[in-house]
């Protein structure tokens, strides 16, 4: 007979992964890296460069209620690629959707009211700002399985005001045939021609993010 605790090959494989499709609360952190351009707007010092010549936001999100709270996910928003527009336009319109969640707006509205809502002063205004995010899975430079954001979630979601507690309770939803609710909180898009290593994540997150259609 064998005992549980001398052979553990029948024991689960762990997995620090929030599952793809969570809709969740979160709280955006920039991670200054010391690089400004006045004529683009990127003052404070939140920017980053890289290696190849790619500028983006090096972002932490955090979760901040429900079973995944505390979880933290790492990202990057796109601001310039030396191979093209995409990845910039990729990150403006992130960053859209992440004014439209965390100041309640409807993509549709383009009141004067809205249009004034979408802008900031500079990247500091999006240092610690909190939405509701839809949580993906993607894979690192390793091909490990990692967590990233790349959708903010609006008011148009049909479940935008059960996470922000419509309900009498702040959580989130997790994609599955029978949904359960529950609260978590990252982003983003890399391009793979940034060679930046990112800490490793405690969600399985921000070490390099490779999506196919970063830039």
């Amino acid at each position: 007979m064998t005992n549980a605790w001398s052979d553990f090959n029948d024991a689960k494989q762990a997995s620090n992964i929030i599952p793809k499709g969570t809709i969740a609360k979160v709280r955006m952190t920039l991670r200054p890296g010391g690089f400004d351009d006045p004529s683009q707007g990127w003052t404070g010092g939140y920017a980053k460069r890289g290696t190849t010549g790619s500028v983006y936001l090096d972002v932490e999100y955090t979760v901040l209620e429900g079973p995944y709270v505390k979880r933290k996910i790492w990202s990057m928003i796109g601001l310039y690629s030396p191979k093209g527009p995409d990845w910039a336009n990729m990150g403006r319109s992130f960053i859209r959707s992440v004014l439209n969640s965390a100041r309640g707006l409807s993509d549709k509205d383009n009141s004067p009211e809205a249009q004034n809502a979408r802008r900031i002063s500079g990247f500091a205004d999006l240092d610690g700002i909190e939405f509701v995010a839809r949580v993906d899975v993607g894979t690192d430079t390793n091909g490990d399985e990692k967590n990233d954001i790349r959708t903010a979630v609006t008011k148009d979601h049909k479940d935008y005001a059960f996470v922000l507690g419509g309900n009498g309770a702040s959580a989130i939803h997790a994609a599955s045939p029978a949904p359960t609710y529950v609260t978590v909180t990252q982003p983003a898009f890399a391009p793979a021609s940034v060679a930046q290593s990112q800490p490793a994540p405690m969600v399985s997150p921000a070490a390099g993010i490779r999506p196919t259609w970063a830039r």
